[in-house]
């Protein structure tokens, strides 16, 4: 069986990659089920002590000595010094990625992970580290050692909504979670169910009880609390409590899963708990902002950033992890603008209009509650609403970070950049913006990285309040990657950052209609099928937060309990469209697709010349044209850098259990890459009427990448990080859109614009009719049947 649909999506927001087929199915052996085993107990309850004895064992030591290593150098040495010296990041302490000292620390541990010589050495101080070391320190050094270790290729942890779920729901959930007793509650199931503020009354109206005219009057009353879309566990009559019903896991694959025999087998003895999950709201102090808490703390959204800045760490090397073969500054300037644009449009979607403009000297209008809790209890700090960054801030610290911008918006005016050498860099060249880019991620690969290395990691301590010498602070989301796109200030910061890669363009001379036009092919049309979003729902798995007893038999491990988050997320329906391209003759080109707004939050339309940098591009693909009349369909479930639901943690385990003893063949591409994009957040919530948005296509010359020649990578389970093949060819990243536009000389007839409209559907709706729910007070397993009969199934 394949169970999960590997599409590829080793891009971001995008430039779609090459097409690297995959001969045959890959089944693991022995020794990789072995492996893979081991990582998934390492990480499960990583808030507990160790409870594998096997594995408490190995444990025991850890291999400080340079011969174990084919590289020691001086992270590793002041890693080992900490420990010695009892300075380490304590257990239990709250742990961000951007905290000077956390990061040395979690770079040393990495540098024995990545470096280990062979496999027991490797799985000697994982297991080390996972009883001595800090928790979020261990799985920050343990997922990037797995993903970039060559010897590791299909070789995968749980998605990090799977390890630390705490840093994905809100604090009401993990309370529940983390307090839930199996025992009491099959005790307690049976009591009184909460029906909260829904109400149906149907009484025959006064002169109808016999049975002529309208039967009943049309006073029913309902009334939802601060009721949201996403809220649907009211309008079935659940409360957002435990609940546990013998049928699938709701997920978007679903139907490759709820009837196939071998999944049921192995999925029947798992008692499954879900619970129904709200996403954060500002209750008490209003703030606009939070209408667009189902997309900012999406957990797809957010994995994706999380996942980006793993596979390009600003503290690895270019040359050594061959990060540089994949542009990486480029491509992680190129995201932040690309995952604006998402926002930009999900914000028009509700009327917010523009992202608001940062300051480091004026009030920040919009606050940010989290609502989240730490593992060790303490809460997530929070901003209030009209927050002064400058009067709360270190001034030192703020002198250094706001030097850096003044200097590297003075570097771009100048146009060139002489590093500490005296080597000159050419600022007017398209291909600096490899420079700017990894000056403003801050990565090891700047030029001058005395200075720009820590401006990044400065900037996010700043906006936590946390010191550059202190070792323990306060839970921040601005202090990870995956946390940090929850608050409405990341998106105005981000946009500061993107408007320096938009001033590096702006001394770039603009496209002509030669370099755009490609002569003897004409895009003709371009036909686009309905375009609509809906809410749909989705069970996470939550598991790491259950306080159970762990249970072994015959010393294995017995998984017999999972916890799972019920939660409604943006989707949309399936959509197509049809190229009608000519051509006049055989060739290769590279078709690209952007989605864009059309009108402001004001019903204006936006100018192209501005409007460029609200697009993003949803498609990248190569195809090879014949002579003549081409008609090319593509569909949404084509595109190469989205991904659907990625298989539970649950189900993973279970399927390598049963490889493990021979009752099942364990395909590499069982789960997704880690690095795709989720394809239902590809378009912004549409309206009930349209929301009237454009799509753009061009058809370029196929421009071979710089590697293509290498791309081994087999693209069903692997993101090819480093391997310089990702990218479908070796155009500028969003390009035709990269520069700015002279509307006399962009269009050309292998362009073509197209005006759409982005429809919404209320998958509620039928739930606060007037016949009301009639299993009113447990979850409609008809619904999620019906409308996957309705959107996949065609």
């Amino acid at each position: 069986m394949k169970v999960a649909i590997a599409f590829l999506a080793c891009v971001g927001l995008v430039a779609a990659i090459g097409f690297h087929q995959t001969p045959k199915l890959k089944i693991a052996d022995k020794a990789f089920l072995e492996k893979q085993k081991f990582l998934f107990e390492m990480v499960y309850r990583v808030e507990d002590p160790l409870a594998f004895e096997e594995y408490i064992k190995i444990g025991e030591k850890f291999y400080f000595e340079k011969e174990h290593y084919t590289h020691f150098d001086l992270y590793m040495e002041k890693f080992y010094d900490a420990y010695m010296a009892h300075a380490l990041l304590p257990k239990g302490e709250f742990f961000g990625a951007l905290v000077k000292y956390h990061a040395k620390q979690a770079r040393g541990l990495f540098n024995f992970f990545y470096y280990a010589k062979d496999w027991e050495t490797f799985m000697t101080n994982v297991a080390w580290a996972r009883m001595h070391v800090n928790e979020g320190m261990f799985v920050y050094a343990l997922t990037l050692a797995v993903i970039h270790r060559d010897d590791f290729h299909g070789l995968m942890l749980p998605a990090i909504h799977e390890i630390f779920p705490q840093f994905f729901f809100n604090s009401k959930f993990v309370f529940e979670a983390e307090k839930f007793d199996y025992e009491m509650w099959m005790k307690t199931s049976m009591y009184e169910k909460e029906y909260l503020d829904v109400y149906h009354h149907k009484t025959p109206a006064h002169g109808y009880e016999h049975g002529y005219g309208n039967m009943y009057q049309s006073s029913d009353y309902m009334y939802m609390k601060d009721f949201k879309m996403w809220q649907w566990w009211k309008l079935m009559g659940l409360g957002e409590h435990w609940y546990s019903e013998d049928k699938y896991i709701l997920r978007e694959n679903i139907y490759q899963f709820n009837h196939e025999s071998k999944w049921l087998t192995m999925m029947k003895d798992v008692k499954k708990f879900y619970m129904p999950v709200d996403y954060s709201r500002d209750l008490y102090l209003y703030n606009e902002e939070s209408k667009m808490s189902y997309f900012t703390e999406d957990l797809g959204w957010n994995s994706y950033w999380y996942y980006l800045n793993m596979d390009y760490s600003f503290f690895l090397d270019g040359k050594t992890f061959g990060l540089s073969n994949d542009r990486r500054g480029e491509w992680w300037l190129y995201n932040v603008h690309q995952l604006l644009s998402r926002y930009h449009m999900e914000r028009l979607s509700h009327g917010l209009g523009e992202i608001p403009e940062f300051s480091w000297y004026h009030q920040i209008e919009m606050g940010y509650d989290p609502q989240m809790i730490y593992y060790n209890g303490v809460g997530f700090s929070y901003r209030k609403n009209y927050y002064e960054m400058e009067t709360y801030g270190n001034f030192e610290m703020l002198d250094k970070i706001t030097g850096f911008q003044k200097r590297i918006y003075n570097i771009i005016e100048l146009g060139y950049y002489q590093t500490a050498d005296g080597h000159m860099i050419d600022l007017r060249k398209p291909e600096s913006i490899e420079f700017i880019g990894n000056m403003m991620q801050g990565n090891i690969d700047t030029m001058d990285n005395m200075f720009f290395q820590f401006w990044y990691m400065l900037a996010h301590m700043y906006f936590a309040d946390a010191d550059f010498h202190q070792m323990e602070v306060y839970p921040n989301v601005m202090l990870n990657f995956e946390t940090m796109m929850r608050d409405p200030m990341f998106y105005m910061f981000y946009k500061s950052i993107a408007q320096v890669y938009f001033q590096f363009m702006h001394h770039l001379p603009k496209y002509t209609k030669e370099q755009l036009l490609m002569p003897g092919v004409t895009l003709k049309h371009v036909e686009v099928s309905e375009l609509t979003t809906y809410f749909d729902l989705v069970d996470f798995d939550v598991t790491n937060m259950l306080n159970d007893k762990m249970v072994f038999h015959d010393g294995q491990f017995v998984w017999d309990k999972s916890l799972y988050a019920r939660q409604m997320r943006l989707n949309h329906k399936p959509f197509s469209y049809t190229y009608t391209i000519d051509s006049v003759k055989d060739e290769r080109v590279v078709i690209r697709a952007f989605l864009g707004p059309k009108f402001d939050e004001f019903g204006r339309t936006i100018s192209l010349t501005d409007n460029r940098m609200n697009f993003m591009e949803i498609d990248e693909f190569s195809y090879e044209l014949k002579a003549g009349s081409n008609m090319i369909l593509r569909k949404s479930n084509d595109f190469y850098w989205t991904v659907k639901d990625r298989t539970t943690y649950t189900e993973l385990y279970y399927y390598t259990m049963m490889a493990f003893d021979g009752k099942y063949n364990f395909p590499m591409d069982i789960s997704e890459p880690h690095c795709g994009f989720p394809d239902r957040l590809v378009l912004p919530m549409g309206w009930k009427k349209g929301m009237p948005m454009q799509m753009f296509f061009m058809v370029v010359p196929y421009m071979a990448p710089k590697h293509e020649q290498f791309s081994t990578f087999d693209y069903t389970y692997s993101c090819g990080i480093g391997s310089g093949a990702r990218f479908v060819d070796s155009m500028p990243f969003g390009y035709p859109f990269d520069r700015e536009i002279d509307e006399y000389e962009f269009f050309v007839p292998n362009m073509y614009f197209k005006d759409v409209m982005i429809y919404h559907a209320d998958t509620m709706e039928k739930y606060y009719t007037y016949k009301g729910y009639s299993q009113y007070g447990h979850f409609d397993y008809s619904f999620f049947s019906d409308y996957y009969t309705k959107y996949f199934m065609l």
